[in-house]
């Protein structure tokens, strides 16, 4: 009897570069629980020290809001507002590219356009990482995240879906009309592997006053499914592979043309 073949990932295979990658904002997030207790004075004031290169500073506050309905009666719905107090805090660099958020749940590292490459932006994600796993002291770590949003600009006029996905949205039999728009969102579940991945295709209207471009959204998320160590070798091994999990989504989403419009 023939066994089913074993999921490989292959961290040394190369994908094309592409020199017109239409990454708009790439994701890096580290849910963490903490064996430090979370001290805010002492963590912003590490953290001034440490960052100077992220000059542009917010703390971010938490908030829940509750909505009671009491189907019995015609009493109105009661809401109810609570301060969860400060979650964290928010740096931004100079040049508003690279945004990092120090949270007493996580970690999240984020670069807006223009990407450079990946060894740029994961270095940058892991040494920011220490930083705050030397003042927090993570144990373990329940979710990693990667997320990656490209946009595509498309003609408003006339929007060939099939020039750029593999897979396009059809219209039902017997109602050969244009699309207005479409939501197509997979979710998929690597085999012999802790990885789920995320993809959602939408179509964006344009943006602001001046906007005439359609954009085409490809959000491809790759996640973990098991908890792990919080040791930064571990978390390099792990984003290693979910960026050719991203990369394999990507460029299976694609048509052949788009890739080379983009080199």
């Amino acid at each position: 009897m023939n066994l089913p073949q074993k999921f490989v990932i292959n961290t040394a295979e190369e994908f094309t570069h592409l020199s017109r990658a239409p990454i708009t904002e790439a994701v890096i997030e580290l849910r963490a629980f903490l064996e430090s207790p979370w001290d805010e004075k002492q963590v912003i004031g590490a953290l001034k020290e440490r960052l100077p290169e992220y000059p542009i500073f917010t703390s971010q506050k938490e908030f829940k809001q509750e909505l009671q309905v009491d189907f019995s009666s015609e009493t109105p719905a009661k809401q109810t507002f609570s301060d969860l107090g400060l979650k964290g805090f928010r740096f931004q660099s100079s040049d508003k590219c690279r945004i990092v958020q120090f949270n007493r749940d996580g970690f999240v590292f984020s670069r807006l356009q223009p990407y450079a490459d990946w060894q740029e932006f994961v270095c940058e994600a892991l040494r920011l990482w220490q930083i705050y796993s030397d003042l927090t002291r993570p144990f373990e770590i329940p979710r990693i995240g990667l997320r990656f949003i490209n946009r595509l600009s498309c003609p408003p006029d006339k929007l060939e879906l099939a020039e750029y996905l593999r897979i396009v949205p059809v219209s039902p039999v017997g109602l050969n009309v244009p699309f207005m728009g479409f939501l197509h969102r997979d979710t998929l579940k690597i085999p012999d592997h802790p990885y789920g991945i995320n993809i959602v295709k939408t179509i964006q209207p344009p943006q602001g006053s001046e906007g005439n471009d359609l954009g085409l959204i490809i959000d491809i998320d790759v996640f973990t499914t098991e908890k792990l160590a919080a040791s930064g070798e571990e978390v390099q091994v792990r984003l290693e592979e979910m960026r050719w999990l991203k990369n394999k989504a990507f460029f299976g989403s694609i048509t052949s043309s788009l890739v080379e419009e983009l080199r």
